[in-house]
């Protein structure tokens, strides 16, 4: 009966008549010694195109844009970027357990070139081209999650999104689905808020600095946004890794979520056994699980 119900609910239950995962026989090694012993194949290396620098006074905080969900966004993002729209404008909002927000906080500056005005991309569809690495975990809000070029990812059915995980950067929007241009940023500080799934464009994941973000003084006005403008965090710079000497990039990789080596770093979190864990959870959430970023060795 098990098999039938399984076959009959498998467009709604995908993940639940899954095999659970079995925990492995030898307890799993510490991370750090996975890594270590990890080959250079299972790690790839940070699109220089696709990879933004943000220098804020404490530091730098380094984005992995998604143009394979976001093709659009990313490309206004990029014309933002060249024409240095960001520098010289804040942090303008740090919402406990939320999001941390930047752009312009008066909302006058010219966008120049870049659009005003761009359709939603807040799913796409489900196809070979994302190279998906699922999770047989359960998920409270999608028929199956795992990763997308090692970006958060859930689908239900033949549309796919990402998720908005701790660092997860998204487009700011009004009311209106267009209004969500690129020009205003964000970043998850807080616990996943999934509940903006499918509502907001994501546009990439902050892979390095997000403390600068996470740590910022919570706002006092509604929603978290500073009232006074002392209290903003003045943005120095935004620039596209491309577009700066090759002496000067920072040459970040992440694992891939394909790897064998992601498998064991997976399976580590999933059956957590060390002197002070007792009761292993036997199962992960994606946001539990994203992949180690480092610098690549020389």
């Amino acid at each position: 009966m098990v098999k039938v119900a399984c076959r009959l609910l498998a467009l709604v239950v995908l993940a639940g008549c899954a095999t659970p995962p079995q925990a492995p026989i030898a307890p799993p090694r510490p991370l750090s010694e996975v890594l270590a012993a990890s080959p250079a194949s299972d790690w790839r290396r940070l699109d220089p195109e696709n990879t933004l620098y943000m220098d804020l006074p404490a530091g730098r905080v380094v984005i992995e844009l998604a143009p394979a969900f976001a093709p659009r966004v990313i490309a206004n993002i990029k014309t933002l970027v060249r024409s240095r729209y960001f520098d010289g404008l804040a942090v303008i909002r740090s919402h406990d357990n939320y999001v941390a927000q930047w752009g312009d906080p008066d909302d006058t500056r010219p966008l120049g070139s870049a659009q005003s005005r761009i359709a939603p991309e807040w799913t796409r569809p489900f196809d070979a081209t994302l190279r998906f690495a699922p999770l047989p975990d359960r998920d409270t809000y999608a028929e199956q999650t795992g990763f997308a070029g090692e970006f958060p990812m859930a689908r239900t059915g033949e549309r796919a999104w990402l998720v908005h995980c701790y660092g997860m950067v998204g487009v700011g929007r009004g009311n209106e689905p267009e209004s969500g241009n690129g020009s205003s940023l964000y970043a998850i500080t807080g616990g996943p808020a999934r509940l903006l799934d499918r509502n907001i464009t994501v546009a990439g994941r902050v892979v390095r600095g997000i403390e600068l973000l996470s740590s910022l003084p919570r706002g006092t006005g509604p929603l978290g946004f500073y009232e006074k403008p002392g209290q903003r965090v003045p943005i120095r710079q935004v620039r596209l890794e491309a577009d700066i000497p090759g002496a000067e990039r920072l040459g970040l990789e992440v694992l891939r979520a394909d790897s064998a080596t992601f498998a064991q770093v997976v399976d580590g979190r999933r059956f957590r056994r060390d002197d002070w864990y007792k009761e292993p959870a036997g199962a992960v959430d994606v946001c539990l699980t994203l992949p180690p970023v480092r610098t690549a060795p020389k």
